[in-house]
């Protein structure tokens, strides 16, 4: 089985991104995905040109922060920010158009840095959403990097990082077994999605999910890769 450890919220925070290299430095975490409107964006960026074996890809934001272009006024509140919260799964058709242009423009951002596009995946999986399966498919083609697995696209095999996605390791989930639980899977590859962080205050004040980051970077520190997997 190949298996891909990636940490999702790359450059939300400082210490979310310190907590990411660490894991990679010192750890089995692999690739990362980066967050072009987080609060530590750019040192995020400085970070992987300093780290050139962690591979980088995009992490579309849809329900958190503010948006990237210009004309995405449609998609926020009053207060600017993104008006969708990741409960919600449907878009109208009128915004459809606009998230398209926002994630393009967020991935644009990202090719500006220079740094290779290794994926695509999402903020709270928002590029799940059914209604945004088209949007997703003709992104994932125009700038030719494959798509983490979501049910709304598992049919596109042409696109797909992995045949599966493992989401178990948060939360309560987060503990030494990873391994033992992906063993007998029938997927020949599987992403493992990751939160690992130094705990900072703005974290804190961005994110419900923090004290178990640490334990994640803890546990990503001290596990190794079996020897019947394969680093994807």
């Amino acid at each position: 089985m190949k298996i891909l450890l990636n940490a999702d919220d790359f450059g939300l925070t400082k210490g979310v991104t310190d907590g990411i290299i660490q894991s990679h430095v010192n750890g089995i975490v692999q690739s990362a995905t980066l967050m072009m409107n987080g609060l530590a964006a750019s040192y995020a960026i400085e970070q992987a040109r300093l780290h050139p074996s962690l591979q980088v890809g995009i992490h579309l934001v849809l329900t958190w922060g503010k948006p990237i272009a210009a004309d995405s006024d449609s998609l926020t509140n009053e207060k600017g920010l993104f008006k969708f919260k990741n409960s919600n799964t449907t878009i109208t058709e009128e915004d459809l158009q606009v998230v398209e242009k926002e994630w393009q423009s967020q991935i644009e951002a990202f090719k500006k840095t220079g740094l290779p596009l290794h994926h695509i995946d999402s903020h709270h999986h928002v590029h799940g959403w059914p209604d945004l399966k088209e949007v997703i498919i003709r992104l994932a083609k125009k700038y030719k990097v494959p798509v983490r697995f979501a049910e709304s696209i598992k049919d596109e095999s042409d696109i797909l990082l992995t045949q599966a996605l493992w989401t178990d390791f948060y939360a309560d989930g987060v503990d030494g077994q990873l391994f033992n639980n992906l063993k007998d899977l029938p997927y020949e590859s599987i992403e493992v999605m990751t939160h690992p962080a130094v705990i900072d205050d703005e974290l804190r004040t961005v994110s419900s999910y923090v004290d178990k980051r640490k334990t994640e970077l803890e546990l990503l520190c001290s596990m190794k890769m079996p020897d019947w997997a394969q680093p994807l």
